[in-house]
């Protein structure tokens, strides 16, 4: 359940206050599938050793401020739910940083996953850019745009979706709680840094991949505030 992405940009805090669309394109926020019968299997899924996920299962985030709960659904984003798991059973996740939280002037999104910023951190490092990297092969692990509409049985990868139409089936989109896969311009760099929604955000829909939602624990997502620690996040259901 893994993919490989290119390096996200790293960005400075004066790029939160520039009009929106310059923020949407810049901003690096989101085991191999065995075939099943009746399941159409996305071609990302068999080539190369892209961790995928079918099905959903239930994640745990334990945080300083307490226990997030996710639901991930690799029924319609199989890659990239799976490379978030695969990420959580190797501990790459453990005691790293939510980064960059931003709540004003109103509510956006709580990010975090960079496998660099693990606890305790060093103040000169300028979080946000790292990708996890292969302990195996020494290299960036990087995985595709995915995004499924419910009018097709896989997902799209790498194509933004942006006609209104095509924006109104999509399977999954950003709503308060909403994990998502965060990217640089680059379509294909998505890696292990992730968001969560804060709110509902229409402008972010067909330009990144939602994989996942809070199931519990919004209270906790709510109290988040930058450089509070990932504990530990583990597997705890399979649905």
């Amino acid at each position: 359940m893994i993919v490989i992405l290119n390096k996200p940009l790293n960005l400075n805090l004066k790029h939160f206050f520039n009009p929106l669309w310059l923020f949407l394109l810049l901003l690096p926020i989101i085991s191999s599938c065995a075939k099943r019968p009746s399941v159409s299997i996305p071609s990302a899924c068999l080539v190369g050793n892209n961790p995928c996920l079918q099905g959903k299962v239930i994640v745990e985030m334990v945080t300083n401020r307490g226990a997030i709960t996710f639901e991930l659904d690799g029924e319609n984003s199989p890659v990239t739910a799976g490379n978030f798991l695969d990420l959580i059973n190797k501990g790459v996740y453990d005691k790293t940083i939510f980064h960059r939280v931003i709540k004003i002037p109103s509510p956006f999104v709580v990010q975090g996953g960079d496998p660099f910023s693990k606890y305790p951190v060093t103040p000169e490092i300028n979080y946000g850019k790292g990708s996890f990297i292969s302990p195996k092969t020494g290299q960036a692990r990087f995985i595709p745009l995915e995004i499924k509409l419910k009018t097709e049985d896989v997902p799209r990868y790498n194509q933004l979706i942006t006609s209104p139409r095509e924006l109104s089936q999509l399977q999954l989109v950003h709503q308060r709680g909403s994990l998502a896969m965060a990217r640089s311009q680059t379509l294909n760099s998505g890696s292990a840094q992730f968001y969560i929604a804060l709110k509902s955000l229409p402008e972010l829909d067909g330009r990144y991949s939602v994989f996942g939602r809070i199931v519990g624990g919004m209270d906790v997502l709510d109290s988040l505030k930058e450089g509070d620690i990932i504990l530990q996040a583990t597997m705890i259901k399979n649905k």
